[in-house]
């Protein structure tokens, strides 16, 4: 499953929802705040930058943003909103590319490390995170929980929405951590659109080990952005790693 395929022209055109879903305000205003006050003075940095959801409004908030992305049509969808000089973006994949200069914070959210398909890409994606940041710099990362819990054992697919018009299927393979996302859309004409998307999911011990292994430490874990403690009924974490300045 090659990512540049999946986010592709027609994708990326249909991508934002303006005041909805991800794009609504009590989903999107919380990250903003959060992320502009973890980057304070200093300049951030987004992985996986897409369309510019987070990063077009935290730069209007006047933090310095810089990302990166592996779709081009989902970067020329950002740059409807904003221009090279706002808001510079490196084409490439988020696990190797470099980007000029050195951040206060560094960031990857709604889930995007896990479409990094390997245990070997994340922890490359973790420590290229790491390797961006000055000492005292933070490494945000926002991520669902894998609740498994709902897949009996010999089923291999689960029900995760169903809304007018809209069906959402995961099809997951525990021995890989791999679950492919099916939605499917239909018109009232009966005529049907599927839209897949592959994941690794990542458990938060996991995710704790790569960011050791790239000399980062944790220094926070909360359910959401808005600071909701994390317990083990958590569905999602936002974890915050710190670079050690010594």
């Amino acid at each position: 499953m090659d990512h540049r395929d999946i986010w592709d022209e027609r994708t990326a055109r249909r991508y934002d929802t303006p005041g909805v879903g991800m794009f609504a305000p009590e989903v999107l205003d919380p990250t903003v705040d959060r992320l502009a006050a973890l980057a304070g003075d200093g300049r951030a940095l987004e992985l996986a930058v897409g369309t510019g959801r987070v990063a077009v409004p935290l730069a209007a908030r006047g933090v310095p943003v810089a990302g990166v992305e592996l779709s081009a049509a989902m970067l020329a969808q950002l740059r409807t909103k904003v221009d090279e000089a706002t808001l510079p973006v490196v084409l490439g994949d988020m696990a190797t590319a470099s980007v000029p200069g050195e951040f206060a914070l560094v960031y990857v959210v709604y889930n995007a490390i896990s479409n990094l398909l390997t245990q070997d890409a994340q922890v490359a994606c973790v420590a290229n995170a790491a390797r961006h940041l000055v000492p005292g710099g933070r490494f945000v990362v926002e991520l669902e929980v894998p609740d498994l819990r709902v897949l009996p054992p010999g089923q291999p697919g689960v029900l995760f929405a169903s809304a007018d018009r809209y069906l959402g299927v995961d099809t997951v393979d525990p021995l890989h951590q791999r679950l492919v996302s099916h939605h499917v859309r239909w018109d009232d004409d009966g005529t049907a659109e599927v839209w897949r998307s592959g994941h690794r999911y990542v458990w938060p011990a996991e995710l704790d080990l790569m960011a050791r292994l790239a000399g980062l430490v944790l220094e926070e874990r909360h359910a959401d952005w808005s600071g909701t403690p994390f317990t083990a009924e958590s569905r999602s974490h936002v974890s915050v790693y710190r670079r050690p300045t010594g």
